[in-house]
């Protein structure tokens, strides 16, 4: 018999028993929710140094700009296999610390590994035997680093918004709120994690980070890496303290969504086949939810890759190991993420009133379609910088790095848009099939990690195929965007704001 075959038996068993809702009767206080989200702060300190300070530094090591993206590969790969798997497991973990702690633990734990392994690739290259001038080994050991980090970044943040939907249950204002909170934390943790990134002295307060094998540049990133597990163990510390999960019996059941009695058992059932199987449930409202989360990261996967490279580049007009321009231009665009993180904390804390008002999916629309301006200014600034004759000292006048800033400030609000609503919207849509809220967060993970994949393996020869600058990949994302914008705001209003409304 087949695993879909098995899937469709309906005779009980000693698993046929589904997890049992949260309490309704007792709500979780919103101050326990909010400590509970706090672990966003110390996962998103370390994942805004990746985002400003690698792919300039994995480029100093010695890959050339159009395979640089290959290395953010990791990231959508990882994703793909450990966040659905973690889902799967922390739905069905029986144990005294409960299903969802332990993997926020464990991730935590693989983030601060994998941190200090990439601080320190330069030294352990040159203990491997790396020749001066060449970093071979360090190399690997910061793509097992990299690595490393988005497997602990996805074991994390799946388990610890499982665990928020978990408290909130079929409640969709607390179940937006607590996403809030979440989107919140992970504003203040780029706050933190790119204004450290933009400050050049780390070095001077830490000394012993420069080594013979570790320049100053290598010094400051590893420097603030280690700052990053201080603050990764305080905020882990405060998340898991701040509720006692109550351990739940493993197996679950899946509601045939078109019989809508027909039980299926699928506690024996294979991750994969139990996976690809919850496909065939998904309402018509979850897939347009999909569909525009695919859109909207083929968008902003371009913007992760290479912000402060552009700004290096495109704005600065430098090149990596080639003078300090390069330099300078990624500390300003660490600086410029820096308020993007402000706007994006600011835009999480009103997005509750946002949505009452004017719905999610036309909130959503609307940002992304703000998103496609704001991808469109940046080719128009790159255009204008590009015709521009610069002062002798080589730094770009002042009004192109304003413009720049300003770009990036805006994109803030989309962002926390995007790191808000989406998985809301699956969430209280999922508890209504009862797939489980780790399921839930795979499923949306895989429609953010494929376009993720399709980005990294195309943006760098895409970019190169047009001369080697980061445009192209802006231009997709801009065309991305603007797309899924429209998407949102002709199908989500329909397939989904109006049934909610109906379950208030």
């Amino acid at each position: 018999m087949t695993g879909a075959q098995r899937s469709r038996t309906t005779a009980p068993s000693r698993h046929a028993a589904a997890p049992p809702p949260p309490p309704q009767g007792r709500r979780v206080p919103l101050r326990r929710l909010l400590r509970v989200a706090s672990v966003a702060c110390g996962v998103q300190f370390g994942w805004a140094l990746q985002l400003s300070l690698l792919t300039p530094y994995v480029q100093e090591l010695g890959i050339p700009h159009e395979f640089a993206s290959l290395v953010w590969l990791c990231g959508p790969l990882s994703g793909l296999l450990v966040q659905p798997l973690v889902g799967h497991l922390s739905d069905r973990v029986a144990g005294p610390l409960g299903r969802r702690r332990p993997f926020i633990v464990g991730g935590a734990a693989a983030i601060a590994a994998a941190v200090l392994t990439i601080g320190f690739s330069a030294d352990i290259g040159r203990a491997l035997g790396d020749p001066v001038g060449k970093r071979p080994r360090a190399v690997v050991v910061y793509l097992i680093g990299f690595w490393l980090l988005d497997v602990g970044n996805n074991t994390t943040q799946g388990p610890c918004r499982a665990l928020l939907g978990d408290l909130t249950g079929k409640d969709q204002r607390r179940t937006r709120i607590a996403n809030a909170y979440f989107s919140l934390f992970m504003a203040l943790g780029n706050i933190l994690g790119f204004a450290a990134g933009s400050y050049s002295g780390w070095f001077t307060i830490f000394p012993f980070t420069v080594t013979s094998a570790c320049g100053v540049n290598c010094a400051n990133l590893k420097s603030v890496f280690l700052l990053d597990t201080i603050l990764l163990a305080f905020t882990t510390y405060i998340s898991v303290t701040a509720v006692q999960e109550v351990p739940e019996p493993s197996g679950h059941q899946l509601p045939n969504s078109i019989e809508g009695t027909q039980q299926l058992n699928i506690g024996e059932e294979a991750f994969l086949w139990e996976l690809m199987g919850s496909f065939r449930y998904l309402t018509w409202s979850v897939w347009i939810v999909l569909i525009v989360t695919a859109l909207t990261w083929v968008g902003w996967f371009p913007f992760f890759l290479f912000d402060t490279d552009w700004m290096g580049r495109e704005i600065y007009k430098g090149n990596p190991g080639e003078g300090q321009n390069y330099h300078n231009g990624v500390r300003m665009g660490a600086f410029a993420l820096m308020l993007n993180s402000v706007v994006l904390g600011f835009t999480s804390v009103i997005l509750e009133k946002l949505c009452k008002k004017w719905g999610a999916g036309l909130v959503w629309g609307v940002s992304n379609i703000l998103m496609s301006f704001c991808f469109l200014a940046m080719l128009i600034i790159t255009s204008i910088a590009k015709s521009t004759d610069y002062t002798p000292n080589g730094l770009p006048p002042d009004g192109i790095v304003v413009a720049a800033l300003v770009v990036f400030a805006i994109l803030g609000a989309p962002l926390a848009i995007t790191y808000s609503i989406p998985y809301a919207m699956i969430s209280t849509r999922i508890e209504s099939l009862r797939l489980g809220q780790g399921l839930a967060m795979g499923i949306l993970n895989l429609a953010i990690v494929i376009p993720q994949m399709l980005i990294s393996l195309g943006s760098g020869p895409w970019d190169q195929l047009f001369g080697g600058g980061n445009s192209p990949s802006f231009a997709v994302a801009a065309a991305a965007a603007f797309f899924s914008g429209l998407v949102a705001i002709i199908g989500l209003p329909r397939s989904y704001i109006a049934r909610t409304r109906g379950h208030r």
